[in-house]
């Protein structure tokens, strides 16, 4: 990018995928190569409430109450977010929207601004080879390297490479029954969302099975393309 791009027509990405598909390494990377800011709801959620917003402070007395934050107060979270400095060059969204009712009160978000969807991308899973994947994962206790019982195992058994700890951890939800559910979950929940971005003719499609470098190099295709 050029960095000539106004707020107004600053390009706006969504990430689709699911657990494990990675989203988080991938936005990391478009956002280090385009000057893209990566935005989670979750984050995004504690910054306003940490800043006292007038949002922030809805929610803060919504989640006190051990209820689900309402998409009204996403979306004004969300708004207020958008119009800060650092969102000039565009922003990849994750986490939201998660339904179909969110994608429409994105898209009237957006259209407040003269912005769309410029392109929706779906990380595409083997759900067998991800569940293999990610009840593999594991870390080091000690400083938090991250290893695989396939694909990255330690070079001495029981001894991280790093650090040369032998306390190891594994996610309690890190095992392939719940990851099933988790995969389960999410393709029932975002199946309308691809179906909603394809009639939008916003959506792109990616091969996540691959290497990670691979991914980027596709993904960056379809920025490009999507901001030029």
């Amino acid at each position: 990018m050029d960095g000539t791009r106004t707020p107004t027509t600053a390009p706006v990405l969504i990430l689709l995928g699911p657990p494990g598909a990675g989203k988080g390494t991938q936005a990391r990377m478009l956002e280090e190569q385009f000057g893209l800011v990566q935005l989670s709801t979750g984050d995004l959620l504690r910054a306003a409430v940490a800043a006292g917003t007038e949002a922030g402070k809805q929610a803060k007395a919504v989640m006190e109450a051990g209820e689900l934050v309402s998409d009204d107060i996403v979306i004004a979270i969300l708004r207020d977010r958008l119009a800060e400095p650092d969102c000039a060059n565009g922003v990849i969204l994750d986490g939201f929207p998660r339904t179909t009712v969110q994608a429409e009160a994105l898209d009237s978000l957006l259209a407040e601004s003269g912005q769309k969807i410029d392109a929706a991308i779906s990380l595409d899973v083997d759900d067998a080879a991800m569940v293999e994947r990610i009840s593999g994962r594991f870390t080091c206790g000690n400083c938090g390297e991250g290893y695989h019982d396939t694909f990255k195992a330690p070079t001495t058994k029981g001894v991280c490479d790093k650090c040369q700890g032998t306390d190891f951890k594994r996610r309690a939800d890190d095992n392939a029954e719940t990851v099933a559910a988790r995969l389960d979950a999410y393709h029932a929940q975002t199946s309308p969302l691809i179906a909603f971005y394809l009639a939008q003719g916003a959506l792109a499609r990616v091969d996540a099975m691959g290497a990670i470098n691979d991914i980027a190099s596709d993904l960056g295709a379809i920025v490009k393309k999507a901001t030029a």
